[in-house]
């Protein structure tokens, strides 16, 4: 079986592909396992092989196989799910800290991460939506306001905050999409009422404010930023950070959490369904086969194009 591995902290070049043995079904009992098409290419990914997250890694260190969302084939059954199903989930793969990603061939994986691919989505899509969509949509959930509370996303170009986007829209937030000019009107078309241009953080919280006067009830931090979007908030606002990462210090009462992504096959299920169904969006920015793992890497660190960079397998 061909995986990619990390064989030390460093750029892409430490990547590699490396032969092991196929998993067997019966190694890890309630697993089963999955013959991969496809695996998404993760901001995570690249802070993991640098060594940025080495800290939160444990006694984890290389080599190591990256990623965390996929699609592919099953080659066992699961519960409701025969041998030959196409699926796709995520790799909860800090809290797992087997450093066995989704960058591999074949893959053992809970039933409980596994929902089925609709039958007219192929595997790249749905290789881009799992991990995203997920952290999005239990970030929403975590808001709890009323109807037509005004919502600023940050990030709301990338693949998460477009998610985020969707999910607040949906759930009958007003939205203020934080993104690069050129992409207004789609995240107006995607539910927005507002996009706010990407620059200096007193001058994105004066715009805020000039929109919504009295604050944001809440800021979904999909881009990482902290603290500086702080005042764009009203006193006992709420400020949900897609990561731990610059995570502020709470100040007038607002509360503030970072999302622990937790896989949900029920509700990654209907997310498959609405994207199918054209109801929900997602974007590839590019597909990159499995040896080309580093030169994935290169494209997802220049960041030129938006949507999830793919390796196909």
């Amino acid at each position: 079986m061909r995986v990619v591995e990390v064989i030390s902290y460093g750029g892409p070049e430490v990547l590699r592909i490396a032969n092991r043995p196929d998993p067997e079904a019966g190694d890890v009992p309630g697993r089963v396992r999955v013959r991969l098409k496809a695996a998404a290419v993760h901001q995570a990914d690249l802070r993991i092989r640098s060594g940025q997250w080495a800290a939160f890694l444990g006694e984890l260190a290389p080599p190591f196989v990256l990623g965390f969302d996929f699609a592919g084939v099953l080659l066992d059954a699961a519960p409701g799910l025969p041998e030959g199903t196409r699926v796709a989930g995520f790799i909860p793969w800090v809290s797992e800290g087997t450093g066995e990603g989704s960058y591999a061939e074949v893959i053992r994986a809970a039933p409980e991460w596994l929902a089925p691919i609709p039958d007219d989505m192929d595997f790249t899509t749905a290789a881009s939506v799992p991990l995203s969509a997920l952290v999005a949509d239990q970030a929403v959930d975590l808001l709890d306001l009323p109807e037509g509370s005004p919502v600023l996303v940050s990030g709301a170009g990338g693949v998460v905050g477009r998610f985020a986007v969707q999910h607040a829209a949906a759930a009958g937030y007003r939205v203020v999409a934080l993104a690069d000019e050129d992409v207004r009107h789609e995240l107006l078309r995607l539910g927005a009422e507002e996009l706010v241009p990407r620059g200096d953080p007193a001058d994105v919280v004066a715009k805020v404010r000039a929109h919504v006067p009295e604050g944001v009830a809440a800021v979904l931090d999909a881009a990482l930023i902290g603290a500086p979007l702080l005042p764009a908030l009203r006193d006992g606002g709420t400020f949900v950070s897609a990561s731990g990462e610059r995570l502020p210090d709470r100040v007038r009462d607002i509360d503030v959490t970072a999302i622990r992504p937790r896989p949900d096959a029920v509700r990654l299920k209907a997310i498959l369904d609405s994207v199918a169904a054209r109801e929900l969006t997602t974007r590839t920015a590019d597909i990159v086969p499995l040896a080309s793992a580093a030169e994935a890497h290169r494209r997802a660190e220049a960041g030129h194009r938006p949507g999830r960079i793919v390796l196909l397998i």
